[in-house]
């Protein structure tokens, strides 16, 4: 069931009331206190992109793989945009980026049962027929400016749920191998040198070679070693804050 709704506080506060069942959509055409990753507000034009959230009960799936969720959910967004002729990269942990503009953006939270997931809202901003954007924003994009047309919103909405059930089946079936496998080959800059920051401040170069099963970057430095990284430990330095 998609629960459309003309204005919200957050899709993701409303998707935690227990009346949502499985796969159950909040889709808000504004939201007074979108979020996003780390903390930042994700600003939206009105009625031109899709702000939604999606609750999933993963009851199957240790807590120790929830990382698995991110990928499935960001691969679905990527399946989705190919469908359009819009190719996308995630940028880890699972931002949707088209070249080195930002389409997408993720918001993930979880409920815990013991040592399994209990419930999930998967919160997603996705900019769809925006044409103009604020000014604080760094490095916007929209499947409009990307392709010069407008889409039909619902369809697009029920397009990813159809590519996201499918990727949540492997999952469920215990397929997590080809899940990994996908979402690390669509990894933006994948094994190239590129610029990032600690929470100080200080920034490095390092090499993308990949990402653990439990959501680690691994990145290679200039010394050769390969370290791994939590979210929040290291930050990707756009080319142009370089």
């Amino acid at each position: 069931m998609i629960y459309h709704k003309a204005t919200t506080t957050s899709t993701n506060d409303d998707a935690r009331s227990d009346a949502l069942n499985h796969f159950d959509v909040v889709w808000a055409e504004t939201q007074s206190a979108g979020r996003g990753q780390r903390g930042h507000t994700w600003l939206s034009g009105e009625g031109q992109n899709l702000t939604f959230s999606v609750v999933l009960h993963p009851h199957f799936l240790p807590i120790t793989s929830q990382f698995l969720l991110s990928e499935v959910v960001a691969l679905a967004l990527v399946e989705c945009m190919a469908d359009y002729g819009i190719e996308c990269r995630i940028k880890w942990t699972n931002d949707l980026y088209a070249a080195d503009s930002k389409l997408a953006g993720v918001l993930i939270e979880h409920s815990l049962a013991g040592d399994r997931l209990s419930r999930t809202i998967v919160g997603i901003g996705l900019n769809v027929n925006q044409r103009a954007f604020d000014s604080s924003l760094p490095n916007p994009a929209s499947m409009y400016s990307l392709t010069g047309r407008t889409f039909d919103r619902e369809e697009l909405l029920d397009n990813y749920l159809a590519h996201l059930k499918g990727l949540y089946a492997q999952l469920e079936a215990g397929n997590s191998d080809y899940i990994e496998q996908r979402y690390q080959a669509k990894m933006y800059h994948l094994d190239e040198r590129h610029t990032y920051a600690y929470p100080s401040g200080e920034c490095f170069e390092a090499i993308i070679r990949g990402v653990r099963p439990s959501g680690e970057l691994r990145l290679e430095h200039a010394d050769g070693t390969i370290r791994e990284y939590a979210f929040k430990e290291v930050e990707f330095q756009l080319p142009h804050k370089q």
